[in-house]
């Protein structure tokens, strides 16, 4: 699953999101956007910096104690990992200086002062501070997305000392000084894409969310484990046996991901229960270097049995808020639950052909609340006419949005009842609400709303192997009707030869099937 434009697959299901207010209070309470508004603040006037904008080791040690994180083992890399988080959004902002201004707080003094830290720059709060704390939901959304933006381009680049593993033989890559050579690494040998590495991140991503919508409507309901997301990631889904290189370079994932997932829960993206460090590493007696994916291939099957082992993660509210929002702005159609209730009933009925099953109840509930029950059947048959390809979708979807009004909508429907192409499916709704003095339709409309029928079930997009119910219903319209082929061909629907061809292709009987086929043929002709 990419991120990347243009590929040629179906939209991603819809999705539920809790209101911008609350996604903004999840954003808030992120561990990362949390320490990194405390650092904000904590900077003052002006606290010195070195020569990356790194807080030097006094100001670090400090902003441990403060935060509450003394003795715990990673406490110094969160409140980096903070830092940057604030520098890269525009909470804090650094001015390089040689001098610290005369007003420096009595810290910033002290620092500057001391030989073994010598500052080169000064950070202070900035704007962004005040706009978080005074801002709309939005604001805090836009300034929580910039920083997981960069995180994630964080996460998905080797560390140095990843890149040095990558060169043979050290000599020649520092001076007499000890400090890395100028233009000692050539960058564009070692075996790094930075574009593929983070477009592997961004496809992981789209596949927890995929995964994350479908197992509940709009939500995660349960974790996923770490080797069906990186599987998933990796694997055509038409290999039907694992090889050994494809588990090697699955393991190596699920390694990766295990590193990098540790980051990106701290902001608040996803919910990740870590791996379980027995499971990688190997036997630490024999071996502690010994890396990653080896340990991996130790494992028996008795221990799938417990994928939690192996780290389970799935996306929270404000995970899917934040992927959707990349899969945005790449172009990808990414629709929200509840975001057509204001649209045209055009605009509904093109995107319930898009739904799925599970979704177009709702959508279409959310449109019809609040409209008034012949105004808005009115609208959904006006916009349901046409004998354009997707018209037989349409005229489904209306026939689906229809049958949500109770009886209170029948002047609307008895209005188009000689309607050629909404006369079938308004005898439909009348007649299952029991109304009175509706006329028997014309042969011709039977086979007309028969063929736009089969021809709507055909445009889902699904393969017809996968559409059980319309091969039952191929088979029984066949099977009552004897001479079923020779009037259906003689049908005025502009579909009606490409169904009658599919009929061909489905009916299970190879002589009727034959049928079909020549039927299809006589309305081609015919048209």
């Amino acid at each position: 699953m990419s991120l990347a434009p243009g590929d040629d697959r179906p939209a991603m299901p819809p999705v539920r999101l809790p209101s911008e207010a609350e996604l903004a209070r999840e954003a808030l309470a992120a561990p990362l956007l949390s320490r990194a508004v405390w650092l904000a603040r904590w900077v003052g006037e002006g606290t010195p910096v070195g020569a990356g904008g790194e807080l030097l080791a006094p100001a670090l040690s400090e902003a441990v104690h403060e935060l509450g994180l003394t003795g715990t083992p990673d406490g110094e890399a969160e409140v980096v990992e903070a830092w940057n988080f604030a520098v890269d959004t525009g909470l804090v902002s650094i001015t390089e200086t040689g001098d610290l201004p005369a007003g420096g707080t009595g810290q910033a003094r002290s620092l500057v002062e001391h030989e073994d830290h010598p500052a080169v720059g000064v950070a202070t709060a900035d704007e962004e501070l005040a706009r978080l704390v005074d801002g709309a939901p939005e604001d805090i959304l836009d300034l929580w997305a910039d920083g997981l933006d960069a995180v994630l381009s964080d996460v998905a680049t080797p560390s140095f000392e990843e890149l040095l593993g990558e060169v043979e033989g050290l000599e020649g890559l520092f001076g007499e000084d000890g400090q890395l050579a100028p233009d000692a690494i050539d960058l564009d040998a070692l075996d790094w894409d930075p574009e593929a590495e983070a477009g592997l991140l961004d496809s992981v991503l789209g596949n927890l969310y995929v995964f994350g919508v479908t197992d509940q409507d709009g939500q995660a309901a349960s974790l996923l484990p770490l080797p069906m997301i990186a599987a998933a990631t990796l694997l055509p889904e038409e290999m039907e046996e694992l090889t050994d290189e494809a588990f090697e370079d699955v393991s190596a994932l699920v390694v990766r991901l295990d590193e990098q997932f540790r980051v990106l829960a701290d902001t608040g993206l996803l919910e990740y229960h870590p791996m379980d460090d027995s499971v990688v590493g190997g036997d630490e007696e024999n071996d502690e270097d010994d890396e990653s994916a080896e340990g991996l291939q130790d494992i028996g099957d008795e221990d799938l049995d417990d994928p939690s082992r192996y780290g389970q993660v799935r996306l929270t509210p404000l995970g899917f808020y934040g992927v959707r929002r990349r899969m945005r702005e790449v172009g990808l159609d990414v629709p929200l639950v509840g975001e057509l209730a204001d649209a045209p009933a055009g605009a509904l009925l093109d995107a319930l052909t898009e739904r799925p099953p599970s979704a177009v109840t709702e959508e279409a509930e959310l449109w019809l609340a609040g409209r008034e029950p012949v105004a808005a059947a009115e609208e959904l048959l006006a916009a349901a006419r046409g004998a354009d390809p997707a018209g037989p979708g349409r005229r489904l979807g209306c026939q689906l949005t229809l049958a949500l009004l109770d009886a209170s909508a029948e002047p609307a429907l008895r209005a188009v009842l000689d309607d050629a192409e909404l006369g079938g499916l308004a005898r439909v709704w009348l007649a299952e609400r029991g109304a009175a003095d509706v006329p028997p339709p014309s042969e011709e409309l039977v086979f007309w709303l028969t063929i736009d029928t089969l021809a709507a079930q055909l445009g889902t997009g699904a393969e017809e192997d996968d559409l059980p119910e319309l091969r039952e219903l191929v088979t029984g319209l066949v099977d009552q009707h004897s001479e079923f082929f020779d009037r259906a061909w003689r049908t005025d629907h502009p579909a009606t030869a490409d169904v009658l061809e599919a009929v061909g292709r489905m009916h299970p009987d190879r002589q009727l099937a034959k049928q079909a086929r020549k039927a299809a043929f006589k309305a081609r002709s015919r048209g």
